[in-house]
C-alpha cells in the first residue's frame, strides 16, 4: 500500500448532487477505482458545507447521507474507496490553525475562486465575510494534507485552491522540514455541463438542474421547462440547435446517429420542440434508471449506510493520525512522547 499515490476529491453536502456532478467528477471517480496503483479517498465535507450553512445545520446534516447514496448509487465502492465525515476527524481541524500561522488574509482575498465565491455569496454575508468563509482555503489544504494526498482531480475553477494548498506545504516545509507532500492537481477532463436555462453553472439555488434521484415525473416536468431557441415560436418555423438547451443535453443522453436527426429536423422546421422535450426526458430517465434502482437499495438499508460511513471514517482518521504525528514532531509539539 505504501508505493501508492493517494488521490482526495470530495463534496459539500449543501444538496443532492445533480447530472453536472455525475457526468463530472463522480464518473471520474468510478473510473478511478480501476487504477491499482491509487488509494482513493472521497470526503463528506460537512465542516465546509457550515461555511456558508452556519445558520441551518440541519440541512447538512440532512444532506450527508443524501450525498453518500448518491455515491453509491453511481458505483463508488466503499470497498475500493474509503467514504468519509470530515467532521468526525479532529486532526482536520487541528492542522487548520497551524496552517492559517502561514498564509496572510491578503492571499486569500487574493484567491480568485474565493473571490468568486465571495461575491455569489453577497446575499448571506452582505458586507461582512465571514472567518471561516474566507478561509475555507486553509481548510482544504488541511483535507489533503492529512491524507497525503498526492493527485486532486479537480476543474480548472478549483486550481487556484489546489495552488494555495502547495504554497501552504512549500512554506511548511522550508520552516519546519520536510514534513507535508506537494498535491498537484488533474484536471478533469469533462466539460462543467449548464443548466436547462442555459445558464454555465448548474445548482440548486438557480432551479435548473436534473438531480440524480428525481423522479421520473420531476425530470420530465424540468426538461419540458428548459430552454429552447427563442427565435422559433411556432413548430414549424425554423429552429437553431446551437442555441437550444435541449439539442445541447440530447447530445449528452442521446445516440449521436439520433442526435443528428434531431437536428436536422429542428433546421428544417420538420421537429416541434414538445416532441424533442419529451424524447429527450425519456433518455434521461433511462440514463439515470440503473442508478436510481441501486439507490432504492441503499435507502432501504440505513444499517449498511451507517456502517459504510463508519468504518470508512475510522480508517480516514488513522492516516490523518500518522500525519499529525509527524506534524507534531516538526513543529517541536511532541512533549509527552
Amino acid at each position: 500500500m505504501a508505493d501508492k499515490k493517494r488521490t482526495l476529491t470530495g463534496d459539500r453536502p449543501t444538496g443532492r448532487l445533480h447530472i453536472g456532478h455525475y457526468f463530472g467528477s463522480l464518473q471520474n471517480r468510478v473510473k478511478m477505482q480501476e487504477d491499482d496503483s491509487l488509494e482513493r479517498f472521497v470526503m463528506i465535507a460537512d465542516v465546509q458545507a457550515l461555511t456558508d450553512n452556519f445558520n441551518n445545520p440541519q440541512k447538512v446534516r440532512d444532506n450527508v447521507y443524501q450525498v453518500l447514496l448518491d455515491y453509491l448509487s453511481v458505483g463508488i465502492d466503499p470497498e475500493k474507496t474509503t467514504i468519509f465525515l470530515q467532521s468526525m476527524i479532529p486532526e482536520l481541524a487541528e492542522l487548520i490553525v497551524y496552517y492559517s500561522n502561514l498564509v496572510t488574509i491578503a492571499r486569500l482575498e487574493r484567491n480568485p475562486t474565493v473571490k468568486t465565491e465571495i461575491a455569489q455569496k453577497k446575499e448571506l454575508f452582505g458586507e461582512s465575510v465571514t472567518y471561516g468563509f474566507i478561509g475555507y482555503p486553509v481548510s482544504q489544504a488541511s483535507d489533503i494534507t492529512a491524507f497525503e494526498g498526492e493527485l486532486v482531480p479537480v476543474g480548472e475553477d478549483q486550481l487556484p485552491l489546489i495552488e494555495q494548498c502547495r504554497e501552504i506545504v512549500r512554506k511548511f516545509n522550508s520552516i519546519y522540514g520536510e514534513t507535508l507532500k506537494e498535491p498537484k492537481a488533474v484536471l478533469s477532463s469533462n466539460k462543467r455541463i449548464k443548466g436547462l436555462d442555459g445558464n454555465d453553472k448548474m445548482g440548486k439555488s438557480l432551479g435548473n438542474a436534473i438531480y440524480l434521484s428525481d423522479s421520473e415525473e420531476e425530470i420530465t416536468k424540468k426538461v419540458m421547462g428548459a430552454l429552447t431557441d427563442p427565435g422559433r415560436i411556432k413548430k414549424d418555423d425554423l429552429g437553431n440547435p446551437d442555441i437550444c438547451m435541449v439539442a445541447y443535453y440530447h447530445n449528452l443522453f442521446t445516440k449521436p446517429e439520433d442526435v443528428k436527426k434531431i437536428c436536422e429536423e429542428c433546421r428544417a422546421g420538420a421537429r416541434g420542440c414538445v416532441a424533442c422535450k419529451r424524447e429527450l426526458a425519456k433518455n434521461i430517465i433511462e440514463e439515470l434508471r440503473p442508478i436510481k434502482e441501486k439507490r432504492k437499495y441503499y435507502e432501504e438499508r440505513p444499517e449498511l449506510l451507517e456502517k459504510i460511513l463508519k468504518e470508512g471514517t475510522e480508517k480516514a482518521r488513522k492516516i490523518a493520525k500518522e500525519t499529525m504525528k509527524k506534524v507534531k514532531e516538526a513543529m517541536k509539539l511532541n512533549y509527552f512522547e
